[in-house]
């Protein structure tokens, strides 16, 4: 059992202590609060903006934990909906920005919520719709840093589980046996990677310990929430700390089976190199406020199985152009299994392996069609990071780089092999094709 189970007994932390100011709560939010309160509702800001607010962080997105149930605060708002199966949840709606308000939920474990909770044989929560109490609600919650409430009643901060000290010293743990915790939910261990990543929190030793041998459980996750979770791994700025964290815990080998296995095998470790200076990048972008693409990432994550696939079907005597189509579609088509990765991203990434070989094409056709290639930026771009570990790659990248600045005249003057333009030839005009003979036209009778 963990070793932070609380009493229940509630801690109530005032404003001179907690430095939580209403300044840095989004107005709507606080709209939904005093409402709830004038229409005689306990209401909370909960979760993960009260633990970004009492380290500094500027939170995205404020959740509201309510004892009124989701008809009665629909009642409340006419700028509402309720949503959701698993858990009813109401979604209050202020142009952009949504305010989620849920019902406090109870634990479940007393016998007149038995028929509302339903639970899968292996220990999977599948459904959990029972209301509950503020402390019911705090003790059902996943780790003691998500289960703060902040109250307008007083702008105190409530603390049941002993979250306050621990966000205050940094460490994630879990709210109850963790084993029991991470079988109702496999995806609680990757949420404990994630938030100590990109909050620069340590996992607490009682939550980390089972984490390698329950790793394989996340295995008969959704592919599509684990799709998802990826998403937030990855693109949270922090995606090179939360892969170290993955691998040092065996779930990389459960999310991305295909690649562990090639940074297993490759002796160099120029793969492994390029994948975490790929992650560096990612976080440089998101942190300077950048987009990144969804298929450029995944690109990067699957690239060393790609590498080994592909070797492994060139070692059996197919083709290059075979095996690479080969190889991408063997990759991709394990990799949907666990990761459902949607064609919108998985197609940019094959475009993207495929076009690395097409660089080192440097007659006068093929460089012109390549740079008019829809995909050419995002494969140039995939091309300097292989340079990065490749030193041979530099002067490819460097052709490459120069041919993006000239005009289509002074290119031509400088692709390997090919003679200047003459006779008024325009030099970006590709040689004429030939022209296809009519065929003779034949009666009808």
């Amino acid at each position: 059992m963990s070793d932070r189970q609380g009493s229940g007994h509630e801690t109530v932390i005032a404003r001179a202590d907690h430095g939580v100011s209403r300044k840095d709560i989004s107005p709507n939010a606080l709209r939904v609060l005093y409402k709830l309160r004038d229409a005689g509702f306990e209401a909370y800001i909960v979760g993960g903006a009260v633990r970004d607010l009492l380290i500094g962080g500027h939170p995205k997105d404020f959740d509201v934990a309510t004892n009124a149930t989701p008809e009665q605060v629909r009642a409340q708002f006419r700028n509402c909906r309720l949503i959701g199966r698993r858990f009813r949840l109401a979604h209050i709606m202020f142009g952009q920005e949504i305010i989620e308000v849920a019902t406090f939920r109870a634990s479940g474990d007393d016998d007149t919520a038995v028929g509302d909770r339903q639970v899968h044989e292996e220990g999977h929560l599948l459904r959990d719709n029972v209301y509950g109490t503020l402390e019911e609600d705090a003790f059902r919650r996943d780790f003691t840093a998500n289960a703060l409430y902040y109250t307008v009643e007083d702008f105190s901060v409530r603390d049941i589980v002993g979250g306050y000290a621990d966000v205050q010293a940094r460490v994630l743990r879990l709210i109850g046996d963790p084993v029991t915790r991470y079988r109702e939910d496999p995806v609680r261990m990757l949420r404990a990677v994630r938030l100590a990543a990109k909050l620069d929190f340590s996992i607490h030793a009682s939550a980390a310990e089972p984490i390698p041998e329950l790793a394989g459980l996340l295995a008969s996750a959704s592919s599509a929430r684990l799709f998802d979770e990826c998403l937030k791994i990855f693109l949270a700025g922090s995606a090179e700390k939360s892969f170290l964290l993955l691998e040092r815990f065996g779930l990389l080998d459960v999310l991305f089976p295909d690649t562990a296995k090639a940074l297993q095998t490759n002796r160099t470790g120029a793969l492994r190199d390029m994948l975490l200076e790929s992650l560096r990048q990612t976080d440089a972008r998101v942190n300077a406020d950048k987009s990144v693409a969804p298929g450029f990432l995944f690109a990067c994550l699957l690239w060393p199985a790609y590498c080994r696939e592909l070797a492994i079907l060139q070692n059996s005597g197919a083709e290059l152009s075979v095996a690479q189509q080969r190889a991408a579609d063997r990759v991709t088509l394990r990799q949907v299994e666990r990761i459902a990765i949607p064609r919108r991203f998985s197609l940019p990434m094959h475009e993207i392996w495929q076009l690395q070989t097409r660089f080192n094409q440097r007659t006068r056709k093929r460089v012109f069609r390549l740079l008019a290639h829809p995909r050419f930026r995002a494969a140039f771009d995939f091309l300097a990071l292989r340079a990065t570990g490749i030193p041979e790659l530099a002067e490819e990248l460097q052709f490459w780089e120069q041919a993006q600045t000239l005009a289509p005249e002074q290119l031509a003057q400088i692709i390997p092999g090919q003679s200047k333009p003459g006779n008024g030839e325009s030099a970006h005009v590709p040689p004429k094709r030939r022209r296809r003979r009519s065929k003779p036209k034949t009666s009808d009778g």
